[in-house]
């Protein structure tokens, strides 16, 4: 079959890429989204896309998106550190040892706002993407698929993706037995702005790069940077440790009391971080259970699949959540390009990639689980000796290159 056209439920970050891919391939599909306004989508924090995402939307984007996409990453991005939780340095790596200088910009490392991404994945899809589709259902007769959706309407294509998220309605159809599991960790995240006295109070550590505290006791601290266009320039920061340590009623509780919250479990942290998440707009705290996915193993390749955290979703303790499910986009768009081509039937161009997405899926699951983990449920001991691994790594230039080189891919 070399004329098909594909349905996608779900206009997240991997849906939108796919869809721009397969529309400059000349393959018809459309974007359905339970959403009803594009400012309904107007949530998220800096995210980290490292060369695979960025690869996999030069490939999917027309030449006008990948430029917009460029024009809104952040700038100024001073690297990745590790500090203690006094504020000491134990590697702090420069942008350009992470990003090779003379790398191409599908081959380098960006911060983007989540909000600015899904706006530049969203332009010049307007006819592409229906808005207030909320996906009850799917049926399969014959070779084509039919969604049902909430209004009371259908829309019926040859293949259907589903790329509705971590709570997918096609994944619970296709696959009732996969399942995400409670990994036993509560993250809090809240956001500071950087302007005024307030970010001056702050060390330049905090203020122009990212960062992981390795604490003496319990507990991990993320931070990062946002400099750009889109939205004035902030630090992020997210607090995690085992679901335990906090109050029964912690995901219910407004952002002024949890920032009161992670302030008491820093005790005995530098007082920067106290400002920081002290200082930050309770608007903008909020706290999560962190789910992952369980393991799935392949089932019967047909005309349904799914894409990004419909399938793998993940912690987001190793940065990567967004960069697999635009390697997802980019992987289904080249093979259902070559079956277009006639280079292989299509239902085996889905299988091929339902093969090699569970692979490299799946592996960035139990990599991100992993990190979950060891920030929750790591030992004194544990923590004594990456702290000496980081100092060492800091001070031998073949382990700081090959840091360098791993982080966040």
């Amino acid at each position: 079959m070399t004329n098909f056209s594909v349905a996608v439920v779900g206009g997240g970050l991997g849906g939108l890429a796919l869809a721009h891919g397969l529309r400059r391939a000349g393959i018809t599909v459309d974007v359905y989204e339970r959403t009803r306004e594009r400012t309904d989508w107007l949530q998220g924090y800096r995210i980290h896309i490292n060369p695979a995402g960025a690869g996999a939307m030069h490939h999917c984007l027309p030449p006008a998106g990948w430029q917009s996409f460029l024009d809104t990453v952040s700038v100024g991005d001073g690297g990745f550190g590790f500090l203690t939780d006094q504020a000491t340095e134990l590697i702090g790596l420069a942008d350009d040892e992470i990003n090779d200088p003379a790398a191409a910009p599908p081959d380098r490392h960006y911060g983007v706002s989540r909000i600015r991404l899904r706006e530049v994945l969203l332009d010049g899809l307007d006819d592409v993407v229906h808005l207030g589709r909320e996906l009850t259902r799917y049926e399969l007769t014959g070779d084509r698929v039919t969604a049902h959706f909430a209004d009371g309407g259908t829309a019926t294509a040859d293949i259907l993706v589903g790329a509705d998220g971590a709570n997918s309605r096609v994944r619970g159809q296709l696959l009732p037995h996969a399942h995400r599991v409670d990994t036993g960790v509560i993250a809090v995240a809240g956001r500071f702005a950087l302007d005024g006295a307030s970010a001056a109070d702050l060390p330049a550590a905090l203020t122009d790069r990212a960062n992981l505290v390795v604490p003496r006791g319990r507990g991990s601290l993320f931070t990062a940077v946002w400099r750009g266009a889109g939205a004035a320039d902030h630090a992020i920061w997210g607090f995690s440790d085992a679901a335990d340590r906090f109050p029964a009623d912690v995901t219910t509780l407004d952002g002024a009391a949890l920032r009161q919250v992670v302030r008491d479990r820093m005790t005995g942290w530098s007082p920067a971080f106290h400002h920081l998440v002290g200082r930050s707009d309770p608007a903008t705290v909020h706290a999560l259970r962190v789910r992952s996915a369980a393991p799935v193993d392949p089932w019967p390749t047909g005309r349904v699949t799914l894409l990004g955290d419909a399938i793998h979703n993940m912690t987001p303790m190793a940065g990567v959540g967004a960069n697999t499910a635009l390697r997802d986009a980019d992987l289904l768009r080249r093979e259902l390009i070559a079956a277009r081509a006639g280079e292989r039937p299509l239902v085996d161009a889905i299988g091929r990639y339902e093969r090699e997405m569970l692979r490299y899926g799946f592996a960035a699951v139990r990599q991100s689980l992993r990190n979950a983990e060891q920030a929750a449920h790591s030992t004194a001991l544990g923590r004594a000796g990456f702290r000496t691994m980081l100092r060492l790594t800091a001070a031998v230039p073949p382990l700081r290159r090959g840091m360098a080189r791993r982080l966040g891919s």
